[in-house]
Parts: C-alpha cells; structure tokens; sequence
C-alpha cells in the first residue's frame, strides 16, 4: 500500500462513488455505509442539483471527494477549489490538462488550506473511461501510459501531491512519492460498466494505490452495506 495513505485521516482507503439522482438516495445510503467505507465521493450529477449545502450536510457525515474535474482559468478554478474546502470537501479534483500555471496556483491553495485542515486537490491524469482508441484525435500518437506518466511529472513539478489514474498506471508511478487515487476498481470484468481500465482492491493497493473509487459494483448490490464490507475486507484478505 501506498505510504501517503497515512497523510489523509480517512479510516480506510474505500471510497464510496455516491453516483445517484436523489438527495434521499444519497443520504440514505451515505448513513448505510458512512461507518465502513473510508470516505465518499460527489460529483456534478449531486452537486449542480442540490449545491454546496448538500456538500456541507454529506461532510457531516464521511469525509468527501468532491470530483467536478475543474478545468478553467486559474483564477476560477482557485475559487471552484475554495468553495469545495468550505463546504467541507477532503478532496477535490483539477485536470492536469489546465497546465503548469494553474497547477502551480493550486498547489499554493493547497498549502495554504492544509494549515487549517487536511486537504488535497489530485490532478485528473487521463480518464479511466478511456482506452487508446478514444483517445482525443491528436493525443492518439502516444500511448495512455506514457501520457499519464508526463502528466503526473508535470504535476510534480508544480508543487501538488495527489494524482487520480486508473489502475494500470500505478506501477508507473508507484515511486514518485505522489498520493494515488484510482477509480475503475472491480472484482471482476463483468462489472466494467464504461470503465475501461480495471483491476481489483488488494492487487490495486499492492501496485501502490493509496485511495480506491468504487461505484456501481456497491451501489448495485442488492444488500449496498455488506457489498462495501466486501470491498473492505478484500483489502485485508491474505495476500
């Protein structure tokens, strides 16, 4: 497992996709899993129905991981990220795409929150949704790794900490000291979905994860509570 694990307070490095329609929903399955899972994760499909609020009443109850991806000017994306802090979010996202500038200004906003409470913000590096072939036409000539890779260098280097990639970069990166957060985590390929680039909870934190993102393989279940105590255990199943 990833040694920066230990620079965030979650429990335990599952965290929740809460990726429903209905605050309803979402609370209630937040109050069924906020004791197991190690923190849950927001995006747009919450966040533009029932704003900041609802941000601030889910942070009462599981860190959060507010994934809405800015990519903008620096000086938006600097007020899209200080918003999310003030709402209670642990963890929030940027796209390494926006470049050196913004990168480097957010990891100032970092620094400067982080003396008031831990937080993160990852770079996004290249979407677990995507394989080569959908690759935007003119990022096809060079491999998904090898983008991954600069991109997280490019992060590096302006002062961040925290990336998120898929599973299979994490080898790749498993030694440049960066906090790695992987979605596409599956038991099996049956329960891909859209994700295209997947790996299951224990190999996924041996080959360095320090934070794993599971969706429908929980919220699908027929019983969601003992469907993210399986995702639990997995991590402490004998190796």
């Amino acid at each position: 497992m990833n040694k920066n694990l230990r620079a965030h307070p979650m429990k335990n490095p599952i965290i929740l996709a809460l990726d429903v329609d209905t605050r309803d929903q979402a609370l209630k399955i937040a109050d069924d899993v906020s004791d197991i899972v190690g923190g849950i994760k927001l995006g747009p499909r919450l966040c533009l129905r029932y704003g900041m609020e609802f941000v601030k009443e889910m942070a009462q109850r599981a860190p959060i991981f507010l994934d809405n991806k800015h990519f903008d000017i620096p000086s938006t994306m600097e007020a899209a990220v200080r918003a999310s802090f003030e709402a209670g979010a642990s963890l929030v996202t940027v796209h390494a795409l926006s470049g050196k500038e913004a990168l480097t200004r957010m990891a100032a906003v970092e620094k400067e929150l982080n003396q008031q409470r831990p937080f993160r913000i990852l770079a996004v590096t290249i979407l677990t949704s995507w394989d080569q072939n959908s690759l935007p036409v003119n990022m096809k000539s060079q491999p998904i790794a090898q983008h991954v890779m600069e991109l997280a260098s490019l992060v590096k280097d302006s002062g961040l900490s925290g990336v998120v990639c898929s599973p299979h970069e994490l080898d790749l990166l498993q030694n440049r000291n960066l906090y790695l957060v992987t979605p596409g985590i599956r038991f099996s390929m049956q329960d891909s979905g859209d994700q295209k680039r997947i790996m299951g909870p224990k190999e996924a934190l041996r080959a360095g994860a320090s934070a794993l993102v599971v969706g429908r393989p929980i919220l699908e279940a027929s019983n969601i509570k003992e469907a993210a105590t399986d995702f639990v255990m997995a991590m402490y199943e004998e190796k």
